[in-house]
């Protein structure tokens, strides 16, 4: 650089909004230490933030009670898997299933949808590298397609599909699997063995071959994916036996044999995951509706993605977008009539696993800090800083002249979490950031369900990400 230039560059004007030094003076000067911050130093850089941050006031709301609760038994626990879905969607079946077989507790084999669901996003992966195997690299649907292939996440339309498709299976039949309750490892060779196909997919396309040759090389792929899922959670039972103990009534005065009450035991019965399905269900999925809250979109209007990640040719992802309130009443009628609600929430907010507690505010970092945040459920939707991340099950409210105070919630992260697997989840939470839930038709208006029938607005598939 010669010296012309040089100088030149240093009596230039700092770029539009950069960190410049009189910026930089100022932003010193504006901050001096003194006894409160010293404190305040002090237990913030030798202490956990949410402890320090965590609301006694807020805490203390949560008196441990309910006004209504959904009969039901057990927690679930789907420990490193990211399966959570799969869990609030049975968890909304398993009380039927108990209910309707007398049982003391149940569950499904979440191995099994999850073995359906994996070689179904293998497929629809694959489907995916052909149909789209002339788009440009930098192509945003070619983007997504690429991103998280074969992984756990999933939602309500997911589960509603395996489950018509596929059936169901009790956890007893199809147990789980080192890899079905820790997926990063059996995930991240899947996603390398897909990626590997699509390469000689793309390969054999760049030869000049017709499409009927790329649908071999896919066929001989998803035997290996088959294979590998199978090795991994077992080979799904096209038919099983299965017998259980009904649940201890009164007092038991038959004789025990190893431990058993003969006349609690039923006999062995032949089943399919569909018939199994069938039998102890019994039910509808599709007059299950999902209802979003999105203020980022308009209200009672329906909407649909473009596209799916998971099972091909099945019911697209739609749902009604709805004001919170009539969202909140449809759910208390849910509840009023003994049925738990599957919903997606942001779990990264304003939640404490440690005390099973979901309230708005509950950290108060402003304080601790002395800095103001101030983040309206719309704006973080703008700005990205919202999803629905967790899914879990609404299985109780509490009621103080008709108006719902706090929301039991059902978990499925093992019953050392939260309040014994549970959490309260404070109504103010509930405005804030429940994102969306699903709830049966005939607690659903029946001016909401209209708008379901009119034509939807397309979504790209990037929104809901």
């Amino acid at each position: 650089m010669t010296l012309k230039a040089s100088a030149k560059r240093k009596s230039a004007r700092p770029a539009k909004g950069s960190l410049s030094g009189p910026l930089l003076t100022r932003l010193h000067s504006s901050f001096e230490m003194n006894e409160a911050d010293r404190a305040r130093f002090n237990a913030i850089t030798h202490s956990d933030l949410n402890e320090l941050a965590l609301s006694h006031e807020l805490k203390a709301k949560d008196d441990g009670h309910f006004s209504h609760r959904v009969t039901t038994k057990g927690i679930t626990n789907q420990k490193s898997a990211g399966l959570c879905w799969l869990h609030a969607s049975l968890n909304l079946l398993r009380p039927k299933v108990i209910k309707k077989l007398g049982l003391e507790n149940f569950e499904f084999s979440t191995a099994y949808l999850q073995f359906w669901d994996l070689l179904e996003k293998g497929n629809r992966y694959l489907e995916g590298v052909i149909t789209l195997r002339q788009a440009d690299p930098l192509d945003r649907t070619w983007k997504i397609l690429n991103q998280g292939i074969a992984g756990d996440g999933g939602w309500w339309g997911y589960a509603k599909t395996l489950i018509e498709k596929y059936g169901l299976v009790p956890a007893s039949v199809m147990p789980e699997t080192r890899n079905n309750k820790d997926t990063r490892i059996m995930s991240k060779v899947l996603a390398e063995l897909l990626r590997s196909k699509a390469a000689e997919i793309l390969r054999e396309h760049g030869k000049g071959s017709k499409e009927t040759a790329l649908r071999r090389i896919k066929e001989g792929a998803m035997k290996d994916v088959y294979r590998f899922l199978a090795l991994n959670l077992g080979k799904p039972p096209a038919e099983f036996e299965w017998r259980h103990e009904k649940e201890k009534k009164g007092n038991v005065t038959a004789k025990a044999k190893n431990g058993v009450k003969q006349d609690r035991l039923t006999a062995w019965k032949k089943y399919t995951p569909q018939s199994f399905f069938k039998e102890t269900i019994g039910l509808e999925l599709s007059d299950y509706y999902c209802l979003f809250h999105a203020p980022d979109r308009p209200f009672d209007k329906h909407y649909v993605f473009d596209e799916q990640y998971g099972t091909i040719g099945t019911d697209e992802m739609n749902f009604v977008n709805l004001e919170i309130e009539p969202i909140k009443k449809i759910c208390l009628k849910a509840i009023l009539s003994d049925e738990p609600i599957p919903f997606g929430v942001d779990m990264g907010i304003d939640q404490s696993t440690k005390h099973g507690l979901m309230e708005h505010k509950l950290f108060d970092y402003e304080s601790l800090f002395g800095i103001e945040i101030e983040l309206s459920k719309p704006e973080r939707k703008r700005l990205c800083a919202q999803r629905a991340g967790h899914m879990m099950a609404i299985i109780g409210t509490d009621l103080r002249k008709g108006v719902p105070q706090k929301w039991l919630i059902e978990n499925s992260w093992g019953d050392e979490e939260g309040q014994k697997g549970l959490w309260t989840l404070f109504d103010s939470w509930f405005d804030e950031h429940v994102d969306h839930v699903i709830v049966h038709k005939k607690n659903i208006p029946a001016k909401t369900l209209k708008i379901f029938t009119k034509k939807p607005t397309r979504l790209p598939i990037w929104y809901w990400d």
